[in-house]
């Protein structure tokens, strides 16, 4: 129905005439003229029952529009001469085109989420690429973006007037809360191409990385611009050669949104290349990890550390140890910041000034942080509670 109110409303632009269209009990649903919408045609009834596609009735002119071989609504036209019929024959078309293209769109759009779930063999991708016009051989990345809230069309439209009409991305919405697009990076080819005869100067292969890179951040930048109060979380896979690959990028951006979300929940934007040690913690099982917590804190130790101390030891890791940068960032003297990492040397029998000692305990952080989203999902009750 909302192709048929496309067509009718962009005749209205161009033709002085009074058109619309009524679906099969004559309800008046769209038209030149927004008053005749709501009203209910009375011609119509008798027409769809009839075994003609076109007829004249009241004034009006009539003919049945199908598509798949099923009457879908009644167009109409003020007028009953030669040229009024011309105009209806006209319309008629121009909405059986706008359907089927509508159509195909759906089935493009439905064998690519087929791609992404690894629901179509490999051999058939390349044949049924072609048959939708994809081209198969572009690179391609997925990203995947999560929403708190369920997303409409207006988040859909948007990203259509975001991404580079040039380029054969595709939006595909996956379910009420996950959206996936497929980035087309088919003019950034030479950079994926193992053995390219394009030789590309350092300076411009570093820029077609960096608007790679920038990409999901340009996204996610605009979707909140023209959008108020929207939350998500973009997960960004790998590059892939072909389409048949692109399945992969779709695992990845999925475990990136999925090991960041436990790790770095105040990211919003999320890349598999960069989880680290998260993707690895993440496919352990956690029976393992909780022996590995166990031997690492004593029970009840984790819980003596404070909130100012935690976020002291996480300032010390990201200033790569250094306790003078540390210090100036969190406005203390070097001494009480001596005095805190004692304490937790104290506590925990780690010295985090030894880097054998901060990468153990940075690492049971992790999985302690890990075993808690799982317990806090109900896929993991931990014996014991030793952790």
């Amino acid at each position: 129905m909302e192709e048929i109110k496309k067509c009718i409303e962009e005749v209205s632009h161009f033709l002085d005439a009074t058109m619309g269209a009524t679906n099969r009990e004559g309800l008046i649903f769209a038209a030149t003229d927004e008053s005749l919408v709501g009203n209910q045609d009375s011609s119509v009834k008798a027409f769809v029952m009839s075994s003609d596609n076109k007829t004249v009735a009241g004034g009006n002119t009539y003919i049945k529009l199908n598509h798949d071989q099923k009457l879908v609504a009644v167009a109409f036209i003020k007028g009953t001469d030669v040229v009024s019929a011309n105009y209806l024959e006209l319309l008629a078309g121009w909405i059986g085109s706008a359907l089927k293209e509508k159509n195909t769109e759906e089935e493009s759009e439905g064998f690519l989420k087929n791609v992404l779930l690894e629901n179509e063999l490999p051999g058939d991708i390349p044949l049924k690429a072609r048959e939708y016009r994809i081209p198969y051989t572009h690179p391609r990345q997925a990203l995947l973006i999560n929403f708190k809230e369920n997303f409409d069309l207006q988040v859909k439209s948007a990203l259509n007037s975001i991404l580079e009409s040039e380029q054969e991305h595709h939006v595909l919405p996956m379910d009420e809360k996950n959206l996936v697009i497929l980035l087309d990076l088919g003019k950034h080819s030479a950079l994926f191409e193992q053995s390219s005869d394009v030789a590309l100067d350092e300076k411009k292969c570093q820029e077609q990385m960096d608007e790679i890179e920038d990409f999901p951040n340009k996204i996610y930048d605009a979707l909140n611009e023209s959008i108020e109060k929207l939350e998500l979380h973009i997960g960004v896979g790998m590059p892939t050669e072909t389409l048949k690959d692109i399945s992969r990028s779709y695992r990845e951006a999925s475990l990136a949104l999925t090991v960041g979300k436990i790790f770095e929940s105040d990211k919003k934007i999320m890349r598999y290349n960069k989880l680290g040690l998260g993707r690895l913690i993440y496919q352990l099982p956690p029976t393992l990890c909780q022996m590995f917590l166990s031997e690492v804190f004593e029970s009840g130790t984790y819980e003596q550390l404070d909130p100012e101390t935690l976020l002291t030891i996480d300032k010390f890791f990201d200033n790569s140890l250094n306790g003078s940068e540390t210090s100036r960032q969190l406005f203390v003297h070097r001494n009480t910041l001596v005095y805190r990492l004692d304490k937790v040397e104290k506590i925990t029998n780690l010295d985090l000034r030894s880097f054998d000692d901060a990468v153990l305990f940075k690492l049971a952080s992790m999985v302690r942080k890990y075993l808690e989203s799982l317990q806090s999902d109900g896929t993991f009750n931990p014996t014991g509670n030793k952790w």
